[in-house]
């Protein structure tokens, strides 16, 4: 018989009540220890966050500040709309989502029910624009064109319109004043992201919900500064969410302004130009292709020679800034972004990059004097250059026997340059070198001019472009020699039998690549912004300035006033004797060379105003010629090009000349009158910005669409992509005038 104790319990059923009884102590235990933890060690921290319970807060946007050019005028500033917003956390309560309220808003605000409801979705990955960026948990507005009988339909009906508020609101705008454009330079704003907020948390520039933030250009590059602060009001609230007192009040703080050293008058000046040389390079014929030049885009820099300053900058295809103002449209999206877009969200002067041409020939001068020929010696210009069973012709076959350097540039001469770069390949141990032994001077004094890498523009994503070397042509091969020694061909198409070269020999340095080098072709790629660097550096004696379009941070009230000045980032390999020859050699350019019948020939005043040029005519396999002009005088640098517009001289000449007519007030017969001139010096002064935020400025001519000869009629219509971008036109001169202009001269020297 089993021996049962007096409490009638078996071993196994007090072994349960000991395990019951430890599970239960330790739960007890956790149970406290956590208490403890609440209630005493983190007890101060929590009390604070569970006050914030019966805390509301109230968002007052700061004013962003203005961008001016440098006589003050607001390029983008703000006004006050009327702004319909909706709360997506109220529509989603609803039973369909809030479907039926978005579409009588539609109705209200004449717009599609579609349109509306993108403009409440949020953005992610598979959500294509038009879509919400921003909190989901903040209003988001759907129109800031609001009529004032709208506004007042959605606020008297406030029960059909659950969600939805009409207010008043300060919102970006961005005026063109004069109709300058200024673009892809000013950007753009749109609300700030949840990532972004997480990452500002911290610094000492947070983020709120209700904040816009740039995204490109001036505003995205000077964003901390233009934000301001934003107010914050916090209120006692009961737990029905009834104010019963206010907390504290930090008042809003509106952002500074920034002057930019932009001359609006230039700007619409040089936007015309750009447009009306791309137009009319459409009308001419290129006799290589059969069919008219393409010009499918283009961008000119006019820059401070003495200092880096952009005093305007213009890239074509443009758009009009103020579609992404209160959200941007589908159908504008698409224009700005699709593959038939042509990308007008691209900033060329800084992002578009090609081979320079003919324009490359100051470095390849520099290099060249830098490996000991000289400036003076004669060097035989035929009319082609032989290499292996390769002719490398010279332009249009010309032949002007031995010159010099300087003479070299001012005809262009591609074949001085083509026997000089093969010489120097021979002498670096031609296609396989020994160790240590190349010198590479002319890759060098690409290098050393400040190509391959950025300028150090103030505006953001600036490209490097490349420069061809050793270096590079080996990495390059690594990249791609699998997809050459898979399509390459001995006895292939053209293409097949590159793809078969690269295969086997991609990495060396053959002598036709240093030849086409040396002429700015072959794989060689630069920058509008670089080449204005570097003949505003000829121009100043040497001294290469970061480029810069912020020229001073005001603060709202005026009394603090942070000017941007000017950065050098390195000097001209040079000496002074070669810089002043050249500098002779590309007066002679406008004078007697490949730029003479832009200048000299039309009655330039040369000898009250010095100008110096250079022409390029860039050519890409399966593209028509790429057209660069690059120019100075002692005040400005300024480049243009044109892709697939042909010839530098013939589609970029012309509409730099009458830039410089603008200026310099130049009269069609050569004459300066300074009242028509609209910077003849650069602008030193800043605006005077008052204790009320308003804006003293130089004086302007009381007419100054008559001072500055701009004519109404005949304006540009914008591209099909730039969103009723619109640039009216300066005439520099009567327009048949400008019209001779283009066509007279001979075509023998559009080099």
């Amino acid at each position: 018989m089993t021996n049962i104790p007096e409490t009638g319990r078996t071993p196994r059923v007090q072994i349960r009540l000991i395990v019951i009884q430890i599970l239960v102590l330790s739960l007890l235990g956790t149970l406290g220890g956590r208490l403890w933890y609440l209630q005493i060690r983190e007890g101060d921290e929590y009390a604070k966050e569970a006050s914030g319970n019966h805390v509301q807060q109230v968002v007052e946007p700061a004013v962003r500040g203005s961008i001016l050019d440098a006589r003050g005028v607001p390029i983008a500033d703000n006004e006050t709309r009327l702004v319909v917003s909706a709360s997506r956390t109220d529509l989603l309560k609803m039973r369909d989502d809030g479907k039926a309220v978005l579409t009588k808003l539609a109705k209200v605000l004449g717009m599609k029910p579609e349109d509306v409801m993108q403009k409440v979705r949020l953005c992610d990955a598979e959500t294509p624009q038009p879509c919400w960026n921003g909190s989901p948990y903040q209003p988001i507005p759907i129109t800031d064109e609001a009529t004032a009988k709208q506004a007042l339909q959605i606020r008297e009906r406030a029960e059909d319109f659950p969600g939805i508020t009409a207010e008043p609101e300060a919102v970006r705008r961005y005026p063109s004043p004069g109709k300058a454009n200024t673009a892809q330079v000013l950007g753009y704003l749109s609300p700030v992201t949840d990532e972004e907020i997480t990452k500002a948390q911290d610094t000492d520039s947070p983020y709120l919900r209700s904040d816009q933030v740039g995204r490109s250009g001036l505003e995205r590059e000077y964003d901390k500064e233009l934000r301001g602060k934003a107010g914050v009001t916090r209120y006692e609230v009961d737990n029905l969410g009834r104010v019963i007192g206010q907390a504290e009040a930090d008042e809003a703080q509106p952002g500074a302004n920034l002057v930019t050293s932009i001359d609006s008058r230039v700007q619409r000046v040089a936007e015309y130009e750009l447009n009306d040389a791309m137009k009319e390079a459409r009308k001419q014929f290129d006799d290589n292709t059969g069919e008219n030049y393409k010009a499918d885009s283009g961008a000119v820099v006019v820059m401070e020679a003495k200092t880096g300053r952009i005093v305007a900058m213009a890239s074509n295809p443009t758009y009009d800034p103020n579609a992404w103002v209160g959200g941007i449209s589908a159908k504008d999206y698409k224009k700005l972004t699709g593959k038939d877009s042509n990308y007008p969200l691209l900033n060329r002067a800084i992002q578009g990059q090609s081979a320079p041409g003919s324009t490359f020939k100051v470095i390849s001068t520099a290099a060249a004097v830098e490996a000991g020929y000289d400036f003076d010696g004669r060097y035989p210009c035929t009319s082609s250059y032989s290499v292996g069973g390769q002719v490398f012709k010279n332009f249009e076959s010309e032949n002007f026997g031995p010159i010099n350097l300087g003479r070299a540039l001012e005809v262009s001469c591609d074949t001085v340059f083509y026997g000089l770069a093969h010489r120097e390949w021979q002498r670096d141990g031609g296609i396989n070198p020994k160790k240590g032994q190349p010198k590479d001077y002319f890759f060098k004094a690409a290098h050393q001019f400040g190509l391959g890498k950025t300028t150090g523009i103030d505006l953001p994503n600036e490209v490097t472009g490349r420069v061809p070397d050793r270096q590079w042509k080996q990495a390059y091969w690594e990249a791609n020699k699998d997809a050459w020694c898979k399509t390459g061909k001995k006895d292939g198409t053209y293409v097949e039998k590159i793809s078969y070269e690269n295969c086997l020999e991609g990495n060396k340095m053959r002598a036709g690549d240093e030849i086409n080098y040396s002429i700015g072709q072959g794989d060689t790629m630069v920058t509008p912004i670089q080449m204005a660097t570097i003949y505003a550096a000829i121009s100043n004696g040497g001294t290469l300035y970061n480029p810069t379009v912020g020229k001073a941070i005001v603060s709202a009230d005026g009394k603090s006033v942070d000017e941007i000045a000017p950065k050098s980032h390195g000097k001209l390999p040079i000496s002074k004797t070669t810089l002043a020859k050249m500098d002779d050699a590309l007066a002679g350019v406008a004078t007697r060379g490949t730029a003479a019948w832009r200048f000299a020939q039309v009655g330039w005043p040369q000898e009250k105003i010095p100008m110096h040029a250079k022409t390029g005519t860039a050519e890409v396999y399966g593209k028509q010629t790429t057209s660069w002009f690059a120019t100075y005088t002692k005040d400005y640098s300024i480049v243009m090009t044109i892709s697939q517009g042909g010839t530098g001289s013939g589609a970029s000449g012309p509409a730099v000349r009458n830039i410089y007519d603008a200026l310099y007030g130049v009269s069609d017969d050569g004459t300066i009158n300074k009242k028509n001139a609209l910077l003849p010096t650069p602008q030193k002064s800043l605006p005077k910005v008052r204790t009320d935020g308003t804006i003293k400025s130089p004086k302007v001519a009381k007419d100054p669409a008559k001072q500055q000869r701009v004519s109404q009629e005949g304006a540009p219509k914008p591209e099909e992509t730039t969103l009723a971008a619109t640039v009216e036109q300066p005439t520099s001169g009567n327009r048949n005038t400008r019209r001779r202009r283009r066509r007279r001269g001979s075509r023998r020297m559009c080099t």
